[in-house]
Parts: structure tokens; sequence; C-alpha cells
């Protein structure tokens, strides 16, 4: 008796990415629950809840036209969302670098004229 194992949610949105990456289209809700299932083994029921979850982090796109939500996901927008992340996590390490640097200087400046004490004990 074997017993299927679930995919985590990590996993899940993971493959629902792919699916978005790989056929580079538009979905309702109602494709991707039929979609989902057949081609990533995601559990129909957990489908809306892990494309709610992609859309809230932004990783997919939701409109509203007319009475229906549209979802999309294009493998460029990822791409560019990952360098706007890597530009400004290199432009906050070289700001720390630099307050680094900075403050070393200062450290130097305010031991100049200083002289260490050696403590006695009573």
């Amino acid at each position: 008796m074997s017993k299927k194992k679930g995919l985590s949610a990590e996993e899940k949105r993971a493959r629902m990415m792919e699916i978005f990456f790989e056929t580079k289209d538009v979905f309702q809700l109602k494709d991707m629950e039929k979609i989902a299932p057949k081609e990533k083994g995601i559990t129909a029921m957990s489908v809306k809840e892990v494309l709610q979850s992609l859309v809230d982090d932004g990783m997919v796109d939701c409109e509203r036209i007319g009475t229906s939500n549209y979802y999309w996901a294009f493998p460029s927008k990822a791409l560019h969302a990952r360098k706007r992340k890597l530009e400004i996590l290199e432009s906050q390490v070289s700001e720390g670098n630099q307050k680094h640097t900075n403050l070393q200087k200062s450290i130097e400046k305010a031991k100049i004229g200083r002289h260490e004490t050696v403590k006695q004990i009573k």
C-alpha cells in the first residue's frame, strides 16, 4: 500500500509558473483548473488558491475583463523583476561598503591623540 504524497505549496507554485512560461498564453481560472491537474499534477481543488498566491506575490498578472478574470505571466517579466531586484541589492551592498569605509576612517581619526590607559587593580 503506497500512498501518493501530495505536492508542497512551493512545488505547486513552481509547476503553475511552468505552465505559464511554457505556453506563453493567457488563461481563465476554469482553463487552469482543467490544465493544471492534467499537465502538472496539481489538484483542481488547489488551483485557485495557488493562482491567487502567485497573483498576490506579483509573479502572475490578473486582469478583469468584463465578467472574466484573465491570468498571465511571461518569462521576460520574471527576468526583468530579477534584474531589478539584483540592481537594488547591489546598490545596497555598495552603500553598506561605503558606510563601513567611512566609519573605519572615523574610528582612525578618533584614535589620533588618544593613548591606551592601563587600569590599575586595587
